[in-house]
């Protein structure tokens, strides 16, 4: 029998807000532990939650930009359950009445664009963080457990896509490209390494042709978006080979391995009747007028996909303006900077996601750890473009701009990487490479063209690797016109 996965995906995406989603303290993750709480987050009898409006704003936001549509009103329930890092023994979250509800996601693969319709955008609070002591870090192997509730009540929006999703692949482009729209409306770091987005895949499985979904598996702890792919990928030949073998599959949560490439089973996967949702007595409902809305939609940015449009009409191929779009916003920012001193899109392009990125990877660091500059690459551009540089000489160049020694012409002057181009210095040195390989230059004269390297590699060799290529061939083929 041959199987079609069905994949939703759950993203739960932190505000950076100042403050947290029903409290005065501050959200800063770097404090002590247990010194941004008060009563409010804690749970503490008596303490009211009061609801901040810029997370209220900020929701919106990212639902217009998933072109959901926006509820005029909507409202806070409590979500009852028990864990030992959720301090009120429930959550506020929103059930039935969310702020933002069915909207969209192109995505695209390998070229091939798909829509996944977004379910809802709610608003909850997030939880406290677990801190599992012992080998392996986890609660299972775990001597000891240490809770830290900065993190508890940190405005946290979950959005929820509808099962659209048929292959780890597009599970993955699907991550990708919300990641990329939550840091472009800049309401969130966005930051997978330091859970400030997470993903939780909803995967199941059926016969290809079947309407009706299979068991639902929800995985958790993938931390990367590769890791989202890998998991998908495993779950879904996890569960391929238990009902091809004649067994159940049965509705729960399972945790990613990363190292050991698997996921293990956690817990029996909760129904929305087991959190006895009820409404939240202690806040009013929200309202979003229509008044409110046209003023938010005013603040929206230029779109990945509209940015990366308006890339391929620069000149851009379309996984070049990809990789730009769905980076880091500060390539992207270079980039338009580059562009706007006078660089070439295309040169541009390629130096910022190649060389830069690369660079970037290698000492991992972001753009603003840097001093690098959009005028930096026009610089370093206009020189290839001149020959002043080589592109080897360039890329050396734009190691020592990024290592703090300078513009690109200071680092060359500096490291000697300036090109010779006086045409009568490299006629010498042609000469001499023809006195010395008398033998080589018959063959080149008699029809051996590829002998034009050799002569070309002889100059490059005498002058340090500082001769331009292009007029050492200029005068190479002069030279046999004679």
């Amino acid at each position: 029998m041959t199987w079609e996965p069905v994949i939703g995906i759950e993203v739960h995406v932190e505000l950076k807000t100042r403050s947290k989603m029903f409290c005065s303290c501050r959200v800063d993750f770097d404090s002590e532990p247990n010194t941004n709480v008060c009563p409010v987050c804690l749970g503490l009898p008596g303490a009211l939650p009061v609801t901040n409006l810029r997370a209220i704003e900020w929701i919106t936001k990212i639902g217009m930009a998933l072109s959901c549509e926006i509820s005029t009103r909507s409202q806070f329930h409590r979500k009852n359950y028990f864990y030992a890092d959720q301090p009120k023994n429930y959550q506020i979250s929103q059930f039935d009445i969310p702020v933002c509800h069915d909207g969209l996601l192109e995505v695209e693969v390998d070229g091939s664009p798909t829509v996944v319709r977004i379910n809802r955008a709610h608003m909850e609070e997030d939880t406290g963080k677990s801190i599992h002591l012992g080998d392996g870090g986890r609660i299972h192997s775990a001597t000891a457990t240490l809770l830290d509730f900065n993190r508890a009540g940190v405005p946290l929006v979950e959005i929820v896509s509808e099962p659209d999703i048929y292959s780890p692949a597009q599970a993955r482009a699907y991550a990708q490209t919300l990641r990329s729209l939550v840091a472009t409306l800049d309401v969130s770091d966005a930051k997978l390494e330091e859970g400030s987005i997470r993903f939780d895949a909803n995967v199941s499985i059926r016969p290809i042709g079947a309407q009706e979904l299979g068991t639902k598996v929800e995985i958790k702890n993938m931390n990367s978006f590769r890791s989202l792919e890998k998991a998908v990928e495993y779950e879904i030949r996890r569960q391929e080979k238990v009902l091809e073998s004649g067994g159940t599959l049965h509705q729960e949560t399972r945790h990613w391995d990363e190292e050991e490439g698997v996921t293990h089973g956690m817990r029996s996967k909760e129904e929305s009747s087991d959190y006895r949702y009820f409404p939240e007595p202690d806040l009013l409902p929200i309202e979003v007028n229509e008044e409110w809305q046209a003023e938010i939609r005013a603040t929206l940015p230029e779109l990945p996909g509209a940015r990366k449009a308006r890339y391929i009409e620069l000149g851009l191929d379309p996984q070049t303006a990809g990789v730009l779009v769905g980076s880091d916003e500060g390539l992207s920012a270079l980039f338009e900077d580059a562009v706007a001193a006078g660089a070439d899109p295309n040169a541009a392009g390629n130096w910022v996601t190649g060389e830069v990125t690369a660079h970037l990877r290698r000492e991992d660091v972001a753009v603003s750890d840097v001093p690098l500059t959009g005028a930096h690459i026009a610089e370093l551009t206009g020189m290839v473009d001149d020959g002043r540089l080589s592109a080897t000489a360039a890329k050396e160049a734009l190691t020592g701009v990024m290592g703090g020694e300078g513009s690109p012409t200071e680092v060359a002057g500096k490291r000697d990487l300036i090109q010779i181009s006086d045409t009568g210095a490299l006629e010498v040195a042609v000469d001499a490479a023809i006195s010395e390989n008398q033998e080589d230059y018959e063959r080149l004269r008699e029809g051996e063209d590829k002998l034009i390297g050799f002569f070309v590699g002889q100059v490059m060799r005498s002058s340090g690797g500082k001769a331009d290529p292009k007029v050492v061939t200029e005068i190479l083929r002069r030279r046999l016109s004679e």
